[in-house]
């Protein structure tokens, strides 16, 4: 992970309102074409984000539990082959 990626991993972090957790989520999307790990890594991460923000921005709550539960099917359905 870059310097820059972590970073803004870190304010992934301490969102706390749904608006909040979009913009910096959709700055740290990878290109759909990159490896299943990234993209796996990716979406059950946001998925953790945006559950806590369901909880922190209560306005939003139902919103940022279906982005939560959208982002974790979607890192869920990400086969990786063993090695």
């Amino acid at each position: 992970m870059s310097a820059v990626e972590a970073m803004h991993w870190g304010l992934a972090e301490k969102a706390t309102t749904l608006s909040e957790a979009h913009d910096v989520l959709s700055k740290l999307l990878p290109n759909p074409k990159a490896k299943p790990e990234v993209l796996k890594d990716y979406y059950l991460r946001s998925a953790a984000i945006y559950a806590r923000v369901a909880e922190t921005d209560r306005s939003h709550h139902h919103e940022a539990i279906y982005w939560a539960n959208r982002e974790r099917e979607k890192g869920e359905a990400i086969k990786l082959r063993k090695s």
